[in-house]
Parts: C-alpha cells; structure tokens; sequence
C-alpha cells in the first residue's frame, strides 16, 4: 500500500484500523437474510422486519451520537458504542433461540453501531483540519478494501458456521474499541484531544442548531433520495437477475466491481476534483448526476451489459459523494459538527429504511420497470435538493457555524 506512505504514521494506524474493523462488519451484511430465513426458518417477511428494525436503530444511533459528542467526550462515546456493538454481537449467537431477543440485539446492533459515525467523522474533522477532504476520502476507499474483503470472507465462513461469523465481527470491532481506547487516552495525554474547543463555544443547544436548516436540511433529503434511489440493486436487480434464471454469482460480480472501482477509480475522481468539482457541495451535486445516469441506463437498457454499466457510473457518483457530505459539514459547522453529522446522517439513513419496502411493493406489480422509474425520479430529486444547497452556500448569508 504505497498511497499509504504520504500520510503521518497516525493516519496510517487509523486507516488500518478502520479497514480492520469494515472488514468484520462486512462479514454480517450479507448474511443477515440468509441467517433469519434459512437458519432460524422465518419467513421473508420477518427477515425484513428485522433488517427494518436494525436501520431504524442506525438512524437513532446517528442522531444520539452526533448530540452526545460534546456532553460526554468522544473518548467514552467512540469506546464505549464500540464495546457495546461488540458485545451485542457476541450475544446473537445465544439470543437467536428466542426471536423477540434476536429482534432487539439486532436494534441494539445498528443503534450502537451508528452512534460512532458522526463521532469518528468529526473527530478527523477536527483533528486534520488542513486535510479532512483528502483523508475522509482515503478513509472512505479503505472502508470498501475492508467491504471487497469481508463479503468475500463471508460465504465461505457462513458455510463453516453463521455464529462464527458474528464472534469473528465483534472480535474486530472490539480490537477497534482498544485501538480507539489507546490511540484517544494518548493524544488527551498530548492535550490535542479537544482541538474544536480552541476556537469555538464546545455546546450549544439542539434547538437553536436545528433551526439553522441551510446548513443540513436540504443536503439531508437529498441524501434521503440518493440512498433509497441507491436500494433499487437490492430491491430490482438482484431478483430480476434471479428471475431470468442467471447465478446468484452474477449479481455478486456487480458488487466485487464496485469495490474495485472504488479504488481503481481515484485518479478519475481525483482529475474530477481538480476541474469541475472542486467543492464539496459541487461533489455532491455531480455525485447525484452519475447515480442518475446508471438509473437511466437500467430503465432504458434492462440487460445485464446495462447493468454492469449502471453500476460503473454509479460507482463514480458514489465516490464524489460519500466523503463529500462529512467534508462539507466539518468544514461549515466547526465545533457543532458533531450535532449535525448525527442529524443529516439520520436523515439520509431514512431512505434506506423506507427503499426496500417501496421497492419490493413494486417489483411484485411490475417487475424492474416500475422501480427503475422509482429510482431516476428519486435521482432527480436528489440533485435537486444538492443543486439547492450549493446555491444557498453561495448565498451572501451562508456564514460559517461557530
């Protein structure tokens, strides 16, 4: 990993980290349907409630994570979210004789585990001011190595043992928990670990915060829209795949794609960057187009060539966007960066959780058509939001937030 070398040893040691721990949690993404149905024997619909349960705690645990960064210190947020994801997932091989625990340890599992989103995004925002663009981003690419990874670990794993997968997830997740634990109690040592404080009030009230909409209200729908655009791979190609009689290996092969995209493509993005899409806001817009593009590719062209296309184009508006989001809200909100991590989070995460619903509703009437028209229209009003959010950035009042 020679890109790795440009970087401080701190950032390195984060970056491994990370990638160790996305690793794990991509050991259990896939798998979560396959376990309920095939082996605890519930039905789909159950499988679905319980996915449904788990995004709901995401978005819970984002909006909390985010309010709580200040009021009790990132190094018990970070620690103690971590451990508790860690031992909720070494109880689910235990709890899953009893469906109404499992359904609960899977809440608790998605709540614990978003609560430490907004608090690892602010943290590097403030620690690596000069360079939280670059590093949100490396960060990003490392996460999908990790992602490639563990979906890849996770078949053969699962044909060994579905709770060794979920003990070998909480092994790394807690191995996160120490590093974090260690890495954090050395720089308070340092007297660096609150470097938001030097020049900003470290707590202000939420509602106050939240009536300043221009800064992540409408950037928050238009994640909203992306992401339940994004869930039309799950809710219409996997089963159309599947419906025309091709391996469930050819569906995967779109996503080992996009793993490598996502790190083939850098220089792309990188030139992107340079010349039309120099800001985050300008990121998110063109982000929004490519994803966009794929969706009319699927509509127009639904044929498994078109699909891989799709999933080219967009692969490149999801590296413009996704590092985007948390560069614009650090570099805008400064000490309350935080706070609003958490909220445009949680709202872009409703997508997620409202996306697969639609989308099963109307694939049953109609097949891949009707949910490629759902995810072009949701493209649409994505960019739009994004389009209104840079205007209102370029607007004379869109101040900094201290």
């Amino acid at each position: 990993m020679n890109w790795l070398q440009r970087y401080p040893k701190e950032i390195q040691a984060l970056l491994l980290a990370s990638l160790i721990n996305s690793t794990g949690s991509a050991l259990m993404w896939p798998l979560t349907t396959m376990y309920v149905f095939g082996e605890l024997g519930r039905s789909m619909q159950d499988a679905g409630l319980v996915i449904l349960l788990q995004s709901l705690g995401g978005i819970a645990g984002q909006l909390v994570g985010g309010a709580m960064y200040h009021r009790i210190g990132v190094k018990k947020l970070l620690v103690g979210s971590l451990l508790i994801n860690a031992l909720s997932l070494f109880a689910l091989p235990i709890v899953s004789a009893h469906w109404g625990l499992y359904m609960v340890t899977m809440l608790i599992v998605g709540f614990s585990n978003a609560m430490t989103l907004p608090a690892i995004q602010a943290f590097i925002g403030f620690r690596f001011a000069s360079r939280r663009g670059e590093i949100f981003n490396t960060i990003y690419v490392g996460n999908n190595i990790g992602v490639a990874l563990g979906t890849a670990l996770s078949g053969p794993l699962a044909q060994l043992s579905f709770p060794l997968t979920f003990v070998l997830n909480g092994c790394t997740c807690l191995l996160f928990a120490v590093y974090f634990f260690v890495y954090l109690k050395r720089v308070d040592r340092a007297g660096e670990l609150h470097v938001e404080a030097k020049t900003s009030k470290r707590e202000q009230k939420a509602l106050p915060l939240l009536k300043n909409t221009r800064v992540y209200l409408y950037m928050g729908i238009g994640a909203l829209f992306l992401w339940l655009g994004n869930c039309i791979w799950n809710g219409g190609v996997s089963p159309a795949i599947l419906s025309e009689g091709k391996p469930p290996s050819h569906y995967s092969i779109l996503w080992t794609m996009n793993g490598v995209l996502i790190f083939a493509l850098q220089p792309l993005i990188s030139w992107m960057k340079r010349s039309f899409a120099r800001k985050p806001e300008s990121q998110m817009t063109a982000g929004s187009l490519f994803y966009l593009a794929g969706y009319l590719v699927i509509l127009l062209f639904p044929q498994y060539g078109a699909l891989v296309a799709a999933m080219f184009l967009a692969t490149i508006g999801e590296i413009l966007f996704q590092p985007a989001m948390p560069a614009f809200i650090s570099e805008r909100t400064s000490a309350n960066a935080p706070f609003y991590l958490g909220v445009s989070g949680g709202i872009g995460q409703a997508g997620r959780v409202i996306g697969p619903y639609i989308m099963g509703i109307l694939y049953d009437r109609g097949g891949l058509g009707p949910v490629a028209w759902l995810a072009v229209s949701a493209a649409i009003l994505s960019c739009l939001f994004f389009v209104l959010n840079h205007r209102l950035q370029r607007s004379p009042k869109a101040l900094t937030i201290e």
